[in-house]
């Protein structure tokens, strides 16, 4: 017949999906970023900053803020899987330079699953006697059918572990200003002096720490070919999860500093269950159980960023071409997918991971440098600017690789 071309589909090969809005995006990074980290780093914080530990989470914040915006405009000039490896290709003009980016965000994301992975196992084995390889193993098998589904069905259950775990902060902050009245009174105690050098110096050092709560933001660009315009939607997302975790850490960091001594919270394993029990007298089991929520959030997300990108690498060419076949039914990189899970499988139940995690928040250091460095070499070529493109000023990615530079360095000493 004579429409009969035109009624056959355009394409054979099926692509993923544009599901994601603003506000699933923002689920989705404060998922990615909150995580577990700031369940445990509080203490940590308390024991170098003292009182003044919420301030480090907010100067940790305006130091990352460059970086993001950075991330901003390279999410809205190449809205593509495997971000940070087209960004590095795009600014540097090498195809190895992008494979070394790719594989470095692939490593952070598959590494950071597989330690949190145990972290989860542990916190599910309070509850229930497994064998802690068993439990590993169900976490890992259990993210990855989920992140296999679907990124609609992935995304939509990442945002209820994020509101549950979201929540937790949410619930902890409650109780510290509605059952010690006190807190509120004491919470100008919280502001550093300004001439005190001594106490800039520990607010500077909680401050290095806790950039590593905010690791995570950057996982959002791996997504932006399910993301409804994301020239446009990208940059809002992460700057709003910057600010609502901003926001978030530091009453809850308040709230803990005040109700706990900061040298006995430095000491707790479980800082922010100690608080929530201090101030409420109840059982922390309400906090342990939110923890699983937030570790297994933390994983599933870290499966669909690493796959994404060993998607986006095929799309690209320098990864094997079968990474890039997306199945007609789920809509997503199943081959992918599962390649990410048995590598995290091995990692969980084969290695030591206390210095592979460390090395984690190193590797992703390294790549923030990289994203700045290639818009700095972007905008120096002076080549004209997507229409709808955000748009930041030169110094914005030149201040996030030296703070990003600085952090390496010291984190390699700490």
């Amino acid at each position: 017949m004579e429409h009969s071309t035109q009624d056959a589909p355009e394409s054979v090969t099926p692509k993923l999906k544009r599901s994601l809005n603003l506000p699933l995006l923002v689920l989705y990074g404060l998922g990615t970023t909150i995580g577990a980290g700031i369940y445990v780093l509080v203490g940590a914080a308390a024991g170098r900053a003292g009182i003044y530990a919420p301030v480090a989470f907010i100067v940790a914040a305006i130091g990352i803020a460059p970086t993001a915006a950075t991330y901003g405009e390279l999410a809205s000039r190449y809205p593509v899987s495997a971000g940070e490896a087209a960004y590095v290709k795009a600014g540097f003009g090498s195809r190895t330079m992008s494979l070394v980016a790719g594989w470095l965000v692939i490593v952070s994301g598959v590494v950071a699953s597989a330690a949190i992975a145990i972290g989860c196992a542990g916190y599910i084995r309070t509850f229930v006697d497994l064998p802690l390889p068993l439990a590993v193993m169900a976490v890992i098998l259990a993210m990855g059918l989920v992140a296999a589904w679907g990124i609609v069905e992935s995304v939509l259950l990442a945002a209820l572990f994020t509101l549950i775990e979201a929540g937790g902060l949410v619930v902890l902050i409650y109780a510290g200003f509605s059952h010690d009245s006190d807190i509120i009174l004491r919470v100008p105690d919280t502001i550093p002096p300004v001439a005190e050098m001594g106490i800039w110096l520990g607010i500077a050092n909680a401050g290095l720490l806790a950039v590593f709560a905010f690791i995570g933001f950057e996982d959002m660009v791996n997504v932006a070919e399910e993301t409804k315009r994301p020239r446009i939607t990208l940059p809002w997302a992460i700057f709003l999860t910057l600010a609502i975790t901003t926001l978030l850490y530091t009453l809850v960091t308040m709230v803990a500093v005040l109700a706990v001594p900061p040298a006995e919270l430095a000491r707790s394993e479980a800082p922010l269950s100690l608080a929530y029990e201090r101030l409420t007298g109840a059982s922390p089991a309400m906090i342990s159980g939110v923890a699983i929520f937030a570790t297994a959030n933390t994983i599933l997300v870290q499966l669909i960023m690493a796959s994404r990108v060993v998607y986006g690498m095929a799309e690209q060419g320098t990864m094997p071409a079968l990474f890039k076949r997306v199945n007609a039914i789920t809509r997503t990189p199943l081959l992918a997918t599962w390649a990410i899970v048995v590598a995290t499988l091995i990692l969980a139940l084969g290695f030591n991971l206390e210095r592979l995690a460390e090395m984690t928040s190193q590797i992703v250091l390294v790549i923030w440098a990289l994203a700045n460095v290639a818009l700095i070499l972007i905008k120096l070529r002076k080549g004209p600017d997507p229409d709808d493109a955000f748009i930041v000023p030169l110094w914005v990615p030149v201040t996030g690789f030296i703070f990003s530079c600085a952090l390496v360095i010291l984190s390699s000493v700490a």
